[in-house]
């Protein structure tokens, strides 16, 4: 009997010492979920807009803003209205910020080693910070960037574009290069949305 009375003060003062400890967490710097390889998508009358991946997402929330930190890299994929695969961001680290009093803020920013690449233009932008605003629908830096496409290369310090990266434009631009002579009969194929022949039944 005493033997069971033992165990229990133990568990009572076990319980007392991880409360107190949990009052003692600040909330602001202590994240509200924790979810390990986050895997999200977005979809609009039934079609898939986005794909969403990340190793670990840490949720902070306040009265007035949630925060979403990807710490460990983040990775996004595009789609275009018929379904193909458009564009691919990738990032060291990751952020999402919403403004919960509702006034319109909902911006992604992505950190170290950006890499931005649109298939179907087969373009691809390189920087060490981006933005998307997801509420006007646009990206942008005022970092230095390098873009390759099959018409050359740029660089400069700062860039605008539509949030699939369809029409990028870079500023302050130097050094870069045009293709001014293209081979006309070269065949490009687009092997990410490639399907090819279907496979007879056998």
């Amino acid at each position: 009997m005493l033997a069971g009375v033992l165990t229990l003060a133990s568990i009572v003062v076990s319980c007392k010492s991880k409360l107190a400890q949990a009052d003692m967490l600040d909330l602001s710097t202590t994240p509200v979920q924790t979810l390990t390889d986050m895997f999200s998508v977005q979809t609009q009358n039934g079609k898939v807009e986005m794909r969403i991946e990340a190793p670990l997402m840490e949720t902070y929330e306040n009265d007035t803003v949630k925060l979403d930190l990807f710490p460990q890299g983040l990775s996004v994929y595009s789609y275009t209205e018929e379904g193909l695969l458009e564009s691919l961001v990738f990032s060291d680290k990751a952020s999402h910020r919403v403004d919960k009093k509702g006034l319109q803020d909902d911006i992604w920013s992505a950190f170290g080693n950006v890499l931005i690449h649109n298939v179907i233009k087969r373009e691809t932008m390189e920087t060490d910070t981006i933005y998307w605003d997801q509420v006007h629908k646009e990206i942008w830096t005022d970092c230095y960037v390098k873009m390759y496409s099959p018409d050359g290369f740029l660089q400069g310090y700062g860039m605008r574009s539509d949030d699939h990266a369809r029409n990028a434009i870079l500023h302050k631009t130097f050094n870069g290069y045009g293709v001014t002579v293209q081979d006309s009969t070269l065949v490009v194929i687009d092997s990410v949305n490639f399907i090819g022949a279907f496979p007879k039944n056998l």
